[in-house]
């Protein structure tokens, strides 16, 4: 036994001892809301839990930290009835939110599926804060509470403390004030604008939220005051090269020998911008502070909930992993029953079941859960009992006894992409029957391109991979430039992805809505990335295609 292990085991051998029913507290308990009785020779001590919710979250925490060493936040566990599950459902799940109709349509949608039985409810929602927020159903079973605090409070709070993207891009300790800070940005907006014009201003918000993040870094935080010195510094620089090229200029000055001169000074300020709601919120010309406030704080809030994106199978994968090991210890240790495993056990297989691709219940992609647990799995297997097909793939982990650290190592350093690239195995393809096809728009036939053998197996990898990269999901737009001397145009890029064209019904809408923020006219334009050349333009509102402009990508910068 080593020594972690006797730590773990003997702070549960004291914690028990402290109550009348020892090891069998957690079984006894008929309800999670039941207090439970500690011996009374022990009665003064103030760090002993007095109810069933907050003991058995000790007991999880004894085994997550002295066993495995996961490094979690504090834990919050809060019960909630199933509507108010529902009203968290219908506001992205966080403690603060502001008012908006999408809200309310959101919850009477679910009230009337959830009331006809076309969609359960989730036993619990956690929050990336610190300390950490889980939301438990108050219909949970005392098991499930013990299942959902596993999950929750110790799976994804050491995920969402250990992965770099949580740590590059979010901020536990302050999202709540950062999310009261945006509600009250937008009362003060209902109450100087009305909640007609606040609400057209929300709806924008939303339809460019997933274009209101930076991808690789995260952004400075700015004050008002420091994007008013950005709008100045803009016109700064481009009286200077107005003024230079005057200079230049000999004899009388008209617009027209401008216009001719090839020299001229562009009219347009060059960018290279992926985050279009900041670009807006620092330079819009003619934008109310409020709103400029409004979009500062929503930008906020997206970059929160990017990584969340980005690692859904990792992250549901790994708290799936901690709450089957953790239950499993606790029944290893008779801290709970046979019956108790046996429920966990049946909600978990419901959990990580894959349907065929065939079955009504297919959703035309993986299963994060399963995939995700099955990769963890696989790790933990190739670490203690690896095959020499494993050594093959895997020689930098393949028969490390600490499996522990190479796991940890998975979660932090990886998104789902890469994680796909560097662990999915042989037998994990084989266990989901994976193959590759290539379905190509410019053939008549689908081709499988991969199967089962040692190609094919890379080629599985790197497809099933590829397709947890956002690039694949959704366009990537970028302002270019702005017409600062001309009509103040917002000049825009999409860089055309395995040419898979903009949708035409909803961006013509989404345009609508920069301009609405903009005020002045929006140029899209489509660019072949490998000729650089213009596809096909958008403009809102409608003008004549002669008058956009094309910025080369060697012509930008970021002032």
């Amino acid at each position: 036994m080593t020594e972690n292990n006797r730590d773990y085991k003997q702070e549960l051998e004291d914690l028990f001892s402290c109550y009348v029913h020892g090891r069998n507290t957690l079984i006894n308990v008929k309800h999670w809301s039941e207090d439970v009785e500690i011996k009374p020779e022990f009665a003064h001590r103030k760090d002993l839990p007095t109810s069933f919710l907050a003991l058995q979250d000790e007991a999880c925490r004894i085994i997550a930290h002295n066993k495995y060493g996961l490094d979690t936040y504090d834990n919050i566990i809060q019960i909630i009835s199933a509507e108010q599950m529902r009203d968290a459902y219908a506001k992205n799940g966080m403690p603060v939110s502001y008012d908006h109709w999408s809200f309310g349509k959101n919850l009477i949608q679910m009230d009337q599926a959830y009331s006809k039985g076309q969609m359960g409810l989730a036993y619990e929602i956690v929050i990336n804060t610190n300390p950490s927020i889980a939301y438990c159903m108050e219909t949970n079973s005392k098991t499930m509470q013990m299942l959902v605090t596993a999950h929750a409070s110790y799976g994804h709070n050491s995920f969402f403390k250990g992965n770099h993207l949580f740590r590059q891009f979010t901020e536990a300790d302050n999202i709540i004030e950062d999310l009261k800070r945006l509600k009250r940005s937008v009362e003060v907006c209902e109450q100087k604008f009305g909640e007609d014009e606040t609400s057209h201003l929300i709806d924008a918000c939303h339809a460019l939220q997933y274009h209101s993040v930076n991808r690789y870094t995260r952004p400075k935080r700015r004050t008002p005051e420091e994007d008013a010195a950005l709008r100045t510094k803009v016109r700064e620089e481009d009286r200077l090269a107005y003024d230079d090229f005057m200079s230049r200029t000999t004899g009388s000055f008209n617009k027209a020998a401008v216009g001719a001169n090839d020299n001229a000074p562009p009219s347009v300020i060059k960018f290279d911008e992926e985050n279009l709601l900041g670009f807006i919120a620092a330079y819009a010309p003619h934008m109310e502070e409020e709103k400029r406030e409004v979009i500062r704080n929503f930008c906020v809030k997206t970059q929160y909930f990017y990584p969340q994106m980005q690692t859904q199978l990792m992250n549901e994968g790994w708290a799936s992993f901690w709450h089957h090991t953790i239950l499993t210890d606790l029944y290893d240790e008779d801290i709970i029953s046979e019956g108790m495993m046996l429920e966990v056990l049946t909600s978990h297989s419901g959990v990580i079941f894959q349907p065929e691709f065939d079955s009504p219940y297919f959703s035309g992609s993986m299963n994060p859960y399963a995939l995700g647990i099955a990769m963890y799995q696989d790790i933990k297997r190739i670490c203690l009992e690896p095959t020499d097909e494993d050594r093959k793939w895997f020689p930098h982990f393949a028969g490390n006894p600490d499996w522990v650290s190479v796991l940890k190592g998975a979660m932090e350093d990886y998104k789902d992409e890469s994680f796909v690239a560097q662990f999915l195995s042989p037998k994990v393809m084989r266990d989901f029957r994976l193959f590759a096809y290539h379905d190509d728009d410019w053939e008549s036939e689908i081709e499988i391109s991969a199967i089962h053998n040692d190609t094919g197996y890379e080629e599985v990898r790197r497809v099933l991979a590829s397709s947890y990269d956002l690039g694949t999901k959704m366009p990537n737009l970028r302002v270019a430039g702005y017409d600062y001397r001309g009509d103040r145009s917002l000049i825009m890029e999409h860089q055309v992805y395995n040419r898979k064209p903009l949708d035409e019904r909803d961006m013509p809408e989404v345009l609508k809505h920069i301009h609405y923020l903009w005020k002045h006219p929006v140029i899209l334009n489509d660019i072949d990335p490998e000729t650089g050349e213009i596809e096909d333009t958008l403009v809102c509102p409608p003008k004549p295609v002669l008058q956009t402009q094309h910025l080369g990508p060697s012509a930008r910068r970021n002032p």
